[in-house]
């Protein structure tokens, strides 16, 4: 595709020539940048160089000025900065439960221009977008051939009218791609295919036709889109919300980030794997606080890292709280380029480009400045898990019994019921807590790691050879991030012993990581529900917050893929694999983890003999066909989607009913009622619908009304295009804990002043019908977790005029933001319990109305139920001039489509 090229002003004489091979490219050069008075900049973060590049580039005197450039030299002085910048990533990656939405709301867009009197043509994306069919698939077969066929099936049972959608959107939208399901996980895909490290885009300009290198860049609407980091591409997660509008030409609106640096040394000892490692490292950053802020690795420890390590660390930046944690371009990626199918001149191009412009790290390369740093030895790390509900709470091997011992005892209270055991009806064996009853070797952090994916193989046919199985209450599933995996498994014939092993191919798709582990045996779930019993489950993924794996298990810990496999065979967290012997050989001898754990040798020794070029070359060059179900899915060209009235998956959102061209004056918050108080740690997971959806809530009753089977009712997030839905389970989740109604889990409140419970839904609902706004509190780190936009959807749906809380996780606050919620924070250390908050007072802001500035101070006033009222002073995270501009519209994406309309 060629376009006319936006000339950049070049206040720095920075676009130059480079010749690679017989093509020449231009550029904007660092170093001339440097030489023309960006003094210094040689020493920035090499992530830093990615944002000045992009500046360079896009510099037009109104949304890039020559003064934000040169803020991104002035850095250096104190590490840090207060300017807002304009990022323009080359390109956006989604997956289908963040997607979908997103094409829902380019089509009802569509229609709200035609409705103003525009061209529906002016709704498309502007920069490349890849949709990957990922998040749809369930375990609802395993453990047996076929299992992937049948998964498959349902899969397209379930979501026909989605796929349809999708196709749709697909023909309808220019620059625009969907990778069929049943291929792999974005992120994977996006590292092994996808991602290119340096981009290119032809322009036209004074009649000739240009093409322009730059450093490749993303958004994408999946908090793990970090993963990509891993091979130089800077990249993170934003809500759906904040994607569309990148798509539709608007900058990421963002300040420039401190950046802290992670001095790697050493290397990992004899036995130890990336998953190992990426714990630490993540329970370090957590402990360090890097919210908000960049992450770069650098040291002599990166030398000893595959770029797949590399990709593992990266990938779990959402867990340790970064915007993302980059890996500069070395040897390494140009390997991983060549070896994943790249071709010669794309690796010519990579490694032009950044020796050119000083971004090609070798181990003589100086430390960048940083804003602080901090260091591990990875001669220092052990063997670890994480749970049993944060990702940051690393467990050392050896330590899991007592860890999940003292869990038993002081979350459940059932210590002294640690060895009870329960029979299970028609079956040879009972329960009790700690059980494993799911075993998953899933999500894109390790199955894109060939050899922590060829270690699980080794340990699978160790086992097997000593005779050991795997106990029959686990679930156990095997879930690649990409067919390459498939491919390089079967290469070391190591597949049939997975299979052995119960861990047959049940899809290419996140499955248990996000929740879509499916239904527990029907003898398993009686047996959990009838004796309250606190099961377990180990995944090799990189979300284990509460309800999020299954609402029927209370624990869940992170794992690397071949520690799966032996707590599967395990079959309980009181077991100390470190020690006691994970069951025994067919002469009766114990077998311990030490006799079926590979060692680095012969799991390096494996991967370089199975994983082949070739494979990656073979399976991604059909990559946007599809099978032959989603060949058969047909639709009718349009500019504009036919919207069926008696979808339960796909509804014209309400966003933009009634809309004018010019926005109401904002207005401040009279007399709030509270509808919600929470603690700290909520996760987007709490908020934002996810999982199976409750026959007998607000949603499931909806879709009863249209006639849905329970069995049919699918997950939340395959139903996310249905804004009627995906309302009803805002605040659903069967773990979250409301403080106006303590001892209860789930979606509840009280409602005022009738004094009611009811579900946090139906309270809303009554609220609306008399008008009243509506506040949430909460504690600190409120919505940690996935980039999911339906925390913030849901949240405006339900008629929340502001979220009040000690802290935001960076991605929910820029999405509240995004739908015209106001995130507001307390100061001075007060909290919501401090001011002994109970959910009867009324809440007025003021300030609002009078004119907002980024970061200013509003004044809430607290009339408690006697009369009572107190003052308190809210610092408003509305941080910059687009952020505020956004708000006055009531959203990003109104404020977007009145600039296409005008």
């Amino acid at each position: 595709m060629t376009a006319t090229a936006p000339t950049s002003l070049d206040s720095f004489k920075s676009r130059k020539k480079l010749k690679v091979g017989s093509k020449t490219y231009e550029y904007f050069s660092l170093k001339a940048a440097e030489k023309n008075g960006l003094e210094g900049i040689s020493k920035l973060p090499f992530s830093l160089k990615v944002l000045l590049e992009n500046l360079l580039r896009n510099e037009d005197g109104r949304t890039v000025k020559a003064a934000d450039i040169k803020a991104m030299a002035t850095w250096l002085k104190r590490r840090k900065s207060k300017r807002e910048i304009a990022f323009r990533p080359a390109r956006v990656l989604m997956q289908d439960f963040t997607g979908v939405p997103a094409v829902v709301d380019l089509a009802a867009m569509r229609d709200a221009v035609e409705t103003l009197g525009g061209s529906p043509d002016k709704i498309n994306p502007l920069v490349p977008v890849d949709l990957v069919i990922d998040h749809s698939v369930m375990v609802d077969f395993y453990g047996k051939a076929g299992a992937f066929k049948k998964n498959v099936k349902m899969e397209f049972d379930r979501n026909g009218e989605r796929y349809t959608f999708l196709k749709w959107g697909q023909g309808a939208f220019d620059n625009f791609r969907v990778v069929p399901p049943g291929t792999g996980i974005c992120h994977q895909v996006n590292l092994e295919y996808l991602a290119r490290t340096v981009w290119t885009k032809k322009q036209k300009r004074d009649g000739k036709t240009i093409e322009v290198a730059y450093p490749d860049s993303l958004v994408g609407t999946d908090s793990h889109t970090t993963m990509v980091n891993g091979m130089a591409v800077l990249g993170w997660g934003v809500g759906g919300i904040e994607a569309e509008a990148a798509m539709l030409g608007q900058p990421i609106s963002m300040l420039i980030p401190e950046v802290i640096g992670f001095k790697l040394t050493g290397k990992l000892k004899e036995g130890l794997t990336a998953t190992d490692m990426v714990l630490t490292i993540v329970e370090m950053l957590r402990a360090k606080g890097v919210v908000g802020k960049f992450v770069e690795f650098y040291g002599p420890g990166l030398n000893h890292l595959t770029l797949e390590d590399q990709a593992t660390i990266a990938n779990m930046a959402p867990e340790y709280g970064a915007t993302c944690g980059f890996f500069p371009i070395d040897s390494e990626t140009i390997g991983y380029l060549k070896s994943t199918g790249r071709k010669a001149s794309q690796l010519a191009l990579v490694e032009a480009y950044a020796k050119a412009q000083g971004m090609f790290r070798t181990s003589r390369t100086p430390d960048p400045t940083f804003t602080s740093t901090l260091g591990l030895d990875l001669g220092t790390v052990v063997a670890s898990i994480a749970g049993p509900k944060r990702p940051q709470d690393r467990v050392t091997l050896g330590d899991a019994p007592e860890s999940f011992a003292a869990t038993l005892d002081n979350e459940y209270g059932k210590g002294s019921e640690k060895d009870k055991r329960f029979a299970v009806a028609g079956k040879k064996y009972d329960l009790g807590h700690g059980d494993v009853v799911v075993a998953a070797i899933t999500s894109c952090t390790n199955t894109s790691n060939p050899f922590v994916m060829i270690a699980a193989g080794l340990v699978a046919r160790n086992a097997r050879a000593k005779g050991l199985k795997v106990k029959p209450w686990v679930k156990t599933s095997l879930a690649p991030g990409s067919q390459v995996v498939t491919e390089y498994l079967k290469q070391a014939n190591l597949q049939d012993d997975l299979d052995k092993m119960g861990f047959n191919l049940v899809g290419y798709g996140c499955t248990t990581c996000i929740g879509n582990s499916g239904p527990l045996a029907e003898e398993i779930s009686e047996v959990n529900i009838k004796n309250d019993l606190v099961l377990a489950s180990v995944l090799s993924g990189n979300r284990n917050f509460e309800g999020r794996i299954s609402p029927e298990i209370k624990t869940n810990y992170l794992a690397s893929p071949p520690l799966v496999v032996a707590y599967a065979i395990a079959g309980n967290m009181n077991v100390d694999i470190t020690k006691d012997p994970l069951g025994h050989d067919k002469q009766g001898k114990p077998v311990y983890l030490k006799d079926i754990w590979p060692t680095s040798e012969e799991v390096a020794k494996t991967v370089r003999k199975s994983v082949k070029r070739s494979q990656y070359i073979s399976r991604y060059a059909t990559v946007s066909d599809g099978d032959a179900a989603w060949r058969r899915i047909k639709v009718a060209p349009s500019k504009t989607y036919q919207w069926q009235p008696r979808s339960t998956y796909v509804q014209k959102p309400p966003y933009f009913d009634g809309m004018t061209m010019e926005p109401e004056p904002v207005k401040d918050i009279i007399e709030a009622r509270v509808l919600a108080l929470f603690l700290d740690s909520i996760t987007t997971d709490h908020i934002s619908p996810a999982g199976a959806i409750k026959q007998d809530g607000p949603a499931g009753e909806y879709l009863r009304n249209f006639q849905v089977r329970p069995s049919d009712f699918n997950s939340y997030g395959s139903r996310r295009g249905n804004d009627q839905v995906m309302a009803r389970g805002t605040f659903a989740n069967v773990r979250i804990k409301n403080q106006m109604v303590p001892g209860v889990e789930g979606g509840y409140t009280i409602h005022h002043p009738s004094g009611e419970q009811m579900t946090i839904y139906d309270a809303a609902m009554r609220y609306l019908e008399t008008e009243t706004p509506l506040v949430v509190f909460a504690g600190k780190e409120y919505g940690t977790g996935s980039s999911r936009d339906w925390a913030a959807k849901g949240t405006r749906l339900l008629g929340v005029r502001a979220v009040i809380v000690e802290s935001f996780e960076r991605i929910h606050r820029s999405n509240l933001l995004g739908m015209g919620v106001l995130p507001l924070v307390f100061k001075d250390g007060q909290s919501w319990k401090g001011l002994k908050i109970t959910g009867e007072e009324l809440v007025t802001i003021e300030g609002i109305s009078s004119g907002m500035k980024p970061g200013m101070t509003l004044n809430a006033t607290i009339t408690y139920k006697n009369g009572k009222k107190v003052n308190v002073p809210l610092l408003s995270r509305i941080d910059t001039e687009d952020e505020l501009d956004y708000y006055r519209h009531g959203g990003i994406l109104q404020y977007v489509l009145r600039r296409l309309a005008a």
